[in-house]
């Protein structure tokens, strides 16, 4: 993942380099199937289509960087952000990854031997819709039933059943999902998430019958001066109360570190 990680990353900064657009929302994907995104045709074409129905995006250009076809995709996210902090229980907007960030976070979950994702705070689904793509088994849980609502229509028009779910996933009853080895992508960065982490958390581990129950905790290279905890990403604190073993930690890039030099850590955790 390593060199998944590198790549992904190299992309964006060529992309930012090279794109002349105005969008406050972009995307990139590549035309053509590529040993350096561990990616075969037919997910590749999964992962345009997702776009494609995707209302958040309006318009794509075709693209050469460093020599190969890229489509970008253009969008604005205004309407589903203001949708998404309307909610009481919402601890944090949406943002979204980008695809191949989602696609890599699926990636990193099949090779350390999950066999499904659920996707917390999910937005438009697309950690989910790759999870399942990539071959898990994939539930999606968003409070917000616009987005929820937009997940069921990108689920429809490309075919792929990615479960999602319109609820609190601090009161969610996990018992109702599948008992198989499971990692849990939480939302938001320790500033803005912490209590929805702790809270996900703390529901997901009062279901006793959760087997090798694992977290993926979004990080932060950034922290406030008075943050309280500068370790494992902003999560070391989090990491301790609940006895939490890391077992890696990758980052890619997200909407929110576009314009800058670092990207988003994401720290793979297990029950220890």
């Amino acid at each position: 993942m390593e060199i998944y990680s590198k790549n992904v990353c190299e992309l964006k900064y060529e992309f930012v380099n090279a794109y002349k657009g105005n969008s406050h929302t972009t995307e990139i994907l590549p035309n053509m199937p590529a040993e350096s995104f561990v990616i075969n045709e037919k997910q590749l074409s999964l992962l345009h289509e997702f776009l494609n129905v995707n209302p958040i995006y309006s318009n794509h250009i075709v693209e050469k960087i460093s020599g190969v076809d890229y489509t970008i995709f253009e969008g604005d996210l205004n309407n589903y952000w203001i949708d998404s902090i309307k909610h009481d229980a919402s601890y944090a907007p949406f943002y979204p990854t980008w695809i191949l960030s989602a696609w890599g976070l699926a990636l990193a979950a099949k090779n350390l031997g999950f066999e499904q994702i659920v996707d917390i705070g999910s937005g438009d689904g697309r950690i989910a819709y790759c999870g399942k793509t990539s071959g898990l088994e994939s539930i999606s849980i968003e409070i917000d039933e616009n987005l929820v609502n937009l997940q069921e229509d990108i689920s429809k028009k490309t075919g792929v059943e990615f479960n999602p779910k319109c609820a609190d996933a601090t009161i969610f009853n996990f018992e109702d999902i599948l008992p198989k080895k499971s990692i849990f992508v939480i939302g938001g960065v320790p500033e803005i998430g912490e209590v929805l982490a702790e809270s996900v958390i703390k529901n997901v581990l009062e279901v006793l019958e959760m087997p090798d129950v694992s977290f993926v905790l979004t990080g932060s290279h950034s922290h406030r001066k008075f943050s309280r905890d500068r370790t494992d990403s902003g999560w070391g604190t989090t990491i301790k109360k609940f006895e939490l073993e890391v077992m890696s930690t990758i980052s890619l890039p997200t909407y929110w570190t576009m314009d800058q030099k670092f990207e988003t850590p994401y720290v793979f955790t297990k029950k220890g």
